[in-house]
């Protein structure tokens, strides 16, 4: 027997490889004599960088960049095994996690940090950057990440504008010429699981700026810059749909930066990570897939990964089952996204702080339940 596992991780408790490993225990109990790939899954938010990093017997670093108000940060990143491909998670450099709630400001907290980290990966020779862009603090268009790369954005009296969204307002003029010649030869995949323009009543600022401190009122502001900016780019770049692209609201509208700037590719978080992991290759071959993630809810087939894991292996017939350590309203939603079973991993009522203390034990337990139930259903006739 062949199994692939294919999770993510666990927030606050197991990265997706130790989800990984604690379900291979609970399977070799059962069927000792099966082969296992592990494959590390996540859908471009947390545990992007050490899921690809595992799965390709890479290597993590660590930069110091600017956070999100200027403070520097450490941020780690990874480069594949092939010493070619970096993945880079913004949320480790511009992140809302990085900020106590009384230091977050959406109006001028910027994504320098992030292009500090591209430009780490260039320096280590990268020619291909996986991106993910979840978890911002930020709102600024990708005007701090650009400027980290070289380009200038300046004011009507040919000043630089200050950090942040909000001075966008005050934007006269682009200058890409000191732009880092080595992102023409680069490829940029960014992981992005929203469809939000850059603007408007579905856009960076109305629709995500809440969540980091906007009021009504510096929504207004920040939509209203970051308009002017759009206009403006998109006579310098030649780009003018750029701005009204799906994902372009992405990250406080990183992704119309960097779909302004650069020739980067938006694509879903899951898919992209399956397709740098090689995973169809990987499943074509499977008896059984194994995935998993924390709770499994109405939110799971929106793109979570493991709806992706399962609509990819159900090209090849592949039978596939999800332990989750939690199941919500809308669960069952996943059986008509390929997921053929649905197990919880709890055996009981236990309390939250007990199931993440005891998370991989507890996965492990739920992975053998499974596979004795499996292994039972082999057995009868018929």
């Amino acid at each position: 027997m062949h199994i692939v596992i294919a999770p993510d991780s666990f927030k606050g408790c197991l990265s997706a490889l130790a989800v990984a490993s604690a379900m291979e225990q609970g399977i070799l109990r059962v069927f000792p004599e099966a082969s296992v790939d592990k494959i590390p899954i996540a859908d471009g938010g947390e545990g992007t960088v050490s899921a690809l990093v595992a799965a390709t017997d890479g290597t993590v670093y660590s930069s110091t960049v600017t956070g999100p108000r200027g403070d520097p940060v450490d941020a780690q990143w990874g480069m594949f095994g092939d010493g070619n491909t970096a993945v880079i998670e913004m949320a480790a450099a511009s992140g809302l996690p990085l900020l106590l709630p009384d230091r977050r400001d959406v109006l001028n907290a910027c994504t320098r940090g992030t292009g500090e980290l591209v430009r780490a990966a260039l320096d280590r020779g990268a020619g291909r950057i996986i991106i993910g862009i979840g978890g911002s603090a930020t709102n600024d268009g990708g005007m701090g990440f650009i400027r980290a790369l070289g380009a200038k954005f300046l004011d009507a009296s040919g000043a630089e504008l200050p950090p942040g969204g909000a001075a966008l307002s005050k934007l006269a003029h682009i200058d890409l010429s000191g732009l880092d010649p080595r992102l023409a030869g680069t490829e940029l995949l960014v992981a992005c699981d929203v469809d939000n323009p850059l603007c408007g009543p579905r856009g960076a600022s109305a629709v995500f700026g809440p969540q980091k401190g906007a009021d009504p009122e510096k929504v207004a502001i920040l939509d209203a810059a970051l308009l002017h900016y759009a206009q403006i780019a998109a006579d310098v770049t030649g780009k003018p749909r750029a701005a009204e692209t799906a994902g372009a609201g992405a990250a406080g509208g990183l992704g119309a930066g960097l779909l302004f700037f650069t020739g980067a590719t938006l694509m879903p978080g899951v898919t992209l990570v399956l397709n740098a992991t090689n995973f169809d290759a990987r499943v074509k071959s499977a008896d059984i897939v194994f995935t998993g993630e924390g709770r499994t809810d109405f939110q799971t087939v929106f793109g979570k990964a493991p709806v992706g894991v399962a609509e990819a292996a159900k090209k090849y017939g592949k039978a596939v089952v999800c332990l989750s350590g939690g199941l919500g309203n809308g669960a069952d939603d996943v059986y008509a996204h390929g997921i053929d079973a649905l197990w919880s991993i709890p055996p009981g009522p236990m309390s939250l702080e007990e199931c993440m203390t005891n998370g991989a034990a507890l996965l492990a337990d739920a992975a053998e339940r499974f596979c004795r139930a499996l292994r039972t259903g082999r057995m009868m006739p018929g």
